[in-house]
């Protein structure tokens, strides 16, 4: 689980530097989440956050009312994100966390699945946030060849989350392909 781990803390830090690479007139600028502008991505990614320690430690969704429910991001939207990644992180790091049942809206599931999920969304949303506010969009290739490998092992391909894949040449990279598996154009 180590290299999960190790693999979550290079999402954040993908997701991070594009957060701190976002100036001021930025925020309501368009990124390839068709619905989301720049603070609506990150107000996705910091609510994510935010769940981690509640769910590790046994919460329930159906359980947490109106706890999660207001604007995470207030008037300091990348204080928030700080705040939420340094926490999420601390709740990750904790030992079992990754062997713990977790009760998410779709069932319980191991620790272990709900990390490879976070990180999964981390890293595309990282990218997505990198073309909304014309950053790099480089996300590192270890990241994106092994969460490339878990993408196709778990079989999905559109439906609700993500759009429906997009044609990539049979040359392109790893990243070009875990991108265009999820309908992104990279």
């Amino acid at each position: 689980m180590s290299e999960l781990l190790d693999l979550h803390g290079q999402a954040m830090q993908e997701f991070d530097r594009r957060v701190h690479a976002i100036r001021p007139g930025q925020w309501p600028d368009p990124t390839p989440c068709i619905s989301w502008d720049v603070r609506d991505l990150v107000d996705h990614i910091v609510g994510e956050q935010l769940w981690v320690p509640y769910l590790l430690s046994g919460g329930r969704i159906e359980d947490a009312g109106d706890d999660f429910a207001d604007d995470p991001l207030g008037e300091d939207p990348i204080s928030a994100w700080e705040v939420s990644a340094r926490d999420a992180r601390a709740a990750w790091l904790r030992p079992g966390a990754t062997e713990r049942t977790v009760h998410l809206s779709f069932g319980d599931v191991p620790g272990s699945v709900y990390l490879w999920q976070m990180t999964f969304d981390l890293a595309v949303h990282a990218w997505d946030l990198g073309r909304g506010i014309g950053e790099d969009e480089t996300l590192d290739t270890r990241l994106s060849e092994t969460l490339l490998d878990w993408w196709q092992d778990q079989g999905i391909s559109g439906g609700p989350m993500f759009a429906d894949p997009v044609p990539v040449g049979e040359t392109a990279d790893a990243q070009s392909r875990l991108l265009a598996s999820t309908g992104r154009r990279p």
